[in-house]
């Protein structure tokens, strides 16, 4: 083997390495944890006590910070694969008009949508509250602002479409990607699981948005 045909051998195997570290990331903690943070924020039709204690209280401070390590680092990892592809490739709709190639397109819009709703929403629900405010978010700020300011409501359903679209074809992405489907009818079931996915994950976002904004009044 030439040094040449060396190098691109070993260049692509560190990319196939890459690409699948972040498909596994994206499901696992990622993806779990998104389920489970929706669900969480659920108790919001429970009122003001029971969202806070769900979402914004932890037991111990060590608690949080795990959460944060857990939740955080592969998000950065994930993330910076992400902006890596949107960099390197380039849709090919035009040329081949299939259906998997508009879910590719779909798949690179949504990653840019997610990306700014999540550093909005970071911002806004983490960070700013805590460094700015001296407190985790309460209920009633988030409230208002979903009843009051037409622009927040728009992003979060919007941002949650983006997420519970990215997570959904991303779940037959990692099925593809890591060998547990590898059949045209496995194939189609993969797909029709991560059609669950995101129908099932949009409705609980959506659900918890109407739960915030009804809390609003």
């Amino acid at each position: 083997m030439s040094a040449n045909a060396s190098v691109q051998t070993s260049a692509l195997g560190s990319t196939f390495v890459r690409s699948r570290l972040a498909s596994l990331l994206a499901v696992f903690p990622l993806g779990v944890w998104v389920f489970v943070h929706v669900w969480n924020n659920l108790s919001a039709f429970d009122g003001a006590d029971a969202w806070e204690k769900s979402v914004t209280t932890y037991a111990h401070p060590f608690a949080q910070l795990a959460t944060a390590i857990i939740v955080l680092l592969p998000l950065v990892l994930h993330v910076a694969w992400g902006v890596g592809r949107l960099l390197t490739s380039r849709p090919n709709n035009v040329h081949y008009a299939t259906f998997a190639n508009l879910k590719y397109l779909l798949q690179r819009l949504a990653a840019v949508g997610v990306l700014l709703f999540l550093g909005a929403h970071l911002w806004l629900a983490m960070l700013k509250p805590r460094l700015v405010r001296g407190h985790a978010e309460a209920f009633a700020d988030i409230a208002h602002e979903m009843r009051t300011h037409t622009p927040t409501l728009a992003v979060y359903l919007l941002g949650t479409l983006g997420v519970a679209y990215h997570l959904g074809n991303g779940l037959a992405t990692f099925a593809m990607g890591f060998g547990v489907v590898s059949s045209k009818r496995g194939m189609r079931h993969a797909d029709v699981v991560a059609w669950v996915a995101f129908v099932t994950l949009l409705a609980l976002s959506w659900s918890v948005i109407f739960a915030l904004y009804k809390s609003g009044s």
